[in-house]
């Protein structure tokens, strides 16, 4: 018997920030998602930071990456530091409501961004009611990337902001590029 096609009408984009790339030491500080349908137009947006241990953020972002980065750095901390920031659960909560809303909620949720199997980890480790929520095929951008690049040499100019929402918006626009490179 086989098991019934994954044909997700939507697609769930999803980016974070963290502390760092270890999901065992660092931590979530700010998450959006983005829903969009096939033709890559936006259903609904969502925004959250998450609350995090002051010292873990201090000892974590006290790397080398921050430090080419820091006025990213700066913004996640001051937001880490005021009425923004809601509990992780508060936000798993809350991101489970709007894929629920957006996808319907008796199938599995199609994760999608940039080199989304890393978010994911962080989701898995944190966030493990979400992770049962989402489907274990995932659409990641960073796979059109290294193919296009190696193959064809076209490379998609993307700014790095580091921050969740400008980056979702940044893996769309560039899938978008790659498409439109393939003849259908």
């Amino acid at each position: 018997m086989t098991k019934p096609a994954f044909k997700p009408k939507r697609i769930v984009w999803v980016d974070l920030e963290m502390t760092g790339l270890d999901p065992d030491k660092d931590k979530i500080m700010e998450v959006a998602a983005i829903i969009t349908d096939w033709n890559f137009k936006v259903i609904a947006t969502y925004e959250a930071v998450k609350k995090v241990d002051s010292r873990l953020v201090a000892r974590r972002m006290a790397i080398p990456f921050w430090d080419d980065n820091a006025a990213t750095r700066t913004a996640l901390i001051n937001q880490n530091n005021s009425a923004l920031a809601k509990s992780s659960r508060t936000v798993e909560n809350e991101l489970i409501a709007f894929i629920n809303e957006h996808c319907g909620a008796d199938k599995p949720a199609l994760l999608a961004g940039n080199s989304i199997h890393q978010d994911r980890r962080f989701i898995a480790s944190e966030w493990k009611k979400l992770d049962a929520r989402l489907h274990y095929r995932m659409l990641d951008v960073s796979a059109w990337k290294v193919v296009f690049e190696g193959k064809y040499g076209k490379k998609f100019a993307k700014p790095e902001a580091h921050r969740a929402l400008d980056d979702i918006k940044g893996s769309i626009e560039e899938l978008e590029y790659y498409l439109k490179k393939v003849k259908a």
